[in-house]
């Protein structure tokens, strides 16, 4: 089953880069043998320099898209098979079934959130509809923090700002956030605004930065697989330049339905030292097959 894209995904933008003669996430070989022993920039107040194109990482939580295409008119297209081409597949083909692709794979990862028992039931049904359920297929963004790291930082002074790539499918790809870091005191009626993204203050905790996000929608899901939270969560992130490389971890709270914490495996990301890196535009959101579905098979 193919559909237009809903968004570019990481693995999109790779194949975008090489087609437009550059490449997203490569750096030049000097920075990657050793991108750790890189000296590490620093800002005026002595902390790290986040800024950069980061990637090398995986992008959301490992999920990526489909194959892009380009039509007899040079018009820049991108198929959707299942749950997309990467290297996490089984199987890589024009469609493939859920027996077959990551989020099978992703049932046996012992790092998954544990939810209450009486949620638990929830969360089967969720991922058995995940045809019609997934927002990720209702062209909706994927949200923090199943988007995952940005694919850009822009640190200055006492904030930072994360572009994305591979923030969702909803049909604006210009996903960003703009984050204090002075560790600024939390407006209560910002944290009644439930958002895909939340309310985000960040602070220093050595040379970590470490973005604390309340104030979420209960729209998205952690990852794949029907992991869905409720609108009291709580989001940490945490960031740490060293050389040319970032570490980036993510820590979920949420009391209501989950037994405990969940922590995301860590991502080290690269930077791309490439000049001419970019993040190329999403194109609109169009989910055509919702419609059609007839069966709880997987795309």
């Amino acid at each position: 089953m193919k559909k237009s894209l809903c968004r570019f995904t990481l693995a999109a933008a790779i194949a975008l880069g090489w087609i437009a003669g550059t490449t997203l996430l490569a750096a030049p070989q000097a920075a990657q043998d050793n991108p750790a022993n890189a000296p590490t920039p620093k800002m005026p107040d002595g902390h790290p320099d986040l800024t950069g194109f980061w990637g090398a990482g995986g992008g959301g939580d490992g999920e990526g898209g489909g194959d892009t295409k380009v039509d007899e008119k040079g018009n820049l297209r991108q198929l959707v098979p299942a749950r997309g081409c990467h290297p996490g597949m089984a199987i890589c083909a024009a469609a493939v079934n859920q027996s077959n692709d990551s989020t099978f794979t992703g049932r046996m990862d012992a790092n998954r959130p544990m939810y209450k028992p009486e949620h638990w039931e929830r969360v089967q049904y969720l991922d058995a509809h995940t045809n019609s359920e997934d927002p990720l297929f209702q062209c909706q963004p994927y949200g923090v923090p199943r988007m995952g790291p940005p694919t850009k930082i822009v640190h200055k002074g006492d904030e930072v700002v994360f572009l994305y790539q591979q923030g969702g499918a909803a049909s604006a790809p210009q996903d960003f956030r703009v984050i204090p870091t002075n560790n600024l005191k939390r407006d209560p009626l910002r944290e009644q605004d439930l958002t895909y993204y939340g309310y985000s203050i960040g602070h220093w905790e050595g040379d970590t930065l470490v973005v604390e996000s309340v104030g979420f929608n209960d729209l998205t899901w952690l990852k794949s697989g029907g992991y869905f939270h409720s609108n009291n969560m709580k989001v940490i992130e945490k960031f740490q330049r060293v050389g040319n490389t970032l570490k980036y971890q993510a820590t979920v709270i949420d009391p209501d339905v989950l037994l405990e914490p969940w922590a995301m495996t860590p991502r080290t990301l690269t930077l791309n030292t490439k000049a001419d890196a970019f993040i190329p535009e999403g194109l609109p959101c169009q989910e055509l097959d919702q419609k059609y579905l007839v069966g709880q098979t997987h795309h």
